[in-house]
């Protein structure tokens, strides 16, 4: 039932909120200018490196591969670097890493849709807090600067204002391991009916008043709902990964929502030029990690190789 009680505390969430994104947003001009890296760049100073995230190399032939033979296929196409989910055998992960060069710029929360940080139950809050902790330990391990988080999902069951609270609270409680190993907290926009906007985005960030929580903005998870560009030049400094996937709005409409990831770089309806220009105005220089739909009749190694290839383009748009 939706008492007077939970009107006023949804209300005053809100309200707060909103107070946080005027702060924020008449604060970004000073902030941005003034953050280290924050600098632009031009078209010719790009220096990108390529990332894959090694939980889109599925299918028969992949599940059959080791750490070390996924590794070598990222090598030989041209990747120079490699996100993982945590929680896989630190050692096997290592040795892989020493024997192609590949680095390992972000580590997913393996935990983070199973036992998300926005459940009303504190033992699924408890087991998402802890899924967090240990990926911040792995990303310390293998030398990454950032872990992917998705703080929470809004349900029918779980309200905004309530995901909102309930995030924040148990992200705050793993700060203090993040700052003493160094590794940074990043939050991605996904498809949880949360964090909808970039202005949402940048108070969400900017009220834990902490160098160690940041945004992984995904470019093709906003294709849906809004302009990658857009969210780029809003979240400015904030913005510490990348991900890149492609959206055809045709396919969404005619097949449904998740149909339109289905679509291979530039042929979707990303407009990668004014994206990499938005990068370059907020002085980005990162990583560009791919996160993208595979042509099933494509076997692993020659797929890895035509994506590589793609991001090339990408980069230079």
């Amino acid at each position: 039932m939706f008492t007077r009680r939970h009107f006023f505390q949804t209300a005053t969430t809100a309200a707060l909120t909103a107070t946080t994104v005027a702060h924020s947003l008449a604060q970004s001009s000073t902030s941005a200018s003034s953050a280290a890296g924050a600098r632009p760049i031009s078209k010719a100073q790009r220096a990108h490196k390529k990332g894959f995230m090694m939980a889109t190399l599925r299918g028969p032939t992949a599940e059959k591969l080791t750490v070390l033979d996924r590794f070598k296929l990222l090598a030989d196409a041209g990747f120079n670097g490699v996100e993982l989910m945590s929680a896989m055998d630190r050692k096997e992960v290592l040795d892989a890493r020493a024997a192609t060069g590949l680095e390992i710029p972000s580590v997913v929360v393996a935990t983070h849709w199973a036992k998300p940080l926005s459940e009303p139950s504190e033992e699924i809050r408890a087991v998402g807090l802890e899924g967090l902790r240990h990926a911040l330990r792995d990303a310390h391990a293998y030398g990454a600067k950032s872990v992917l988080l998705v703080p929470g999902k809004v349900t029918k069951t779980v309200s905004y204002a309530d995901a909102y609270r309930r995030s924040r609270d148990e992200i705050a409680k793993a700060l203090p391991l993040a700052a003493s190993l160094g590794v940074i907290i990043a939050i991605e926009n996904v498809w949880n009916q949360f964090l909808l906007s970039p202005l949402e985005a940048v108070s969400y960030v900017d009220s834990f008043n902490s160098p160690w929580v940041k945004w992984h903005f995904d470019a093709g998870n906003v294709i849906n709902f809004g302009y990658p560009e857009d969210w780029i030049r809003t979240l400015r400094e904030r913005i510490v990964q990348v991900h890149v996937k492609e959206f055809n709005r045709k396919q969404r409409d005619t097949r449904g929502p998740y149909a339109g990831f289905e679509a291979d770089l530039f042929d979707g309806d990303a407009d990668w030029p004014a994206v990499m220009t938005a990068l370059d105005e907020i002085g980005y220089g990162g990583w560009i990690i791919a996160e993208q739909w595979r042509p099933p009749e494509m076997e692993d190694g020659a797929w890895l190789k035509h994506l590589s290839r793609r991001l090339d383009a990408l980069i230079m748009a």
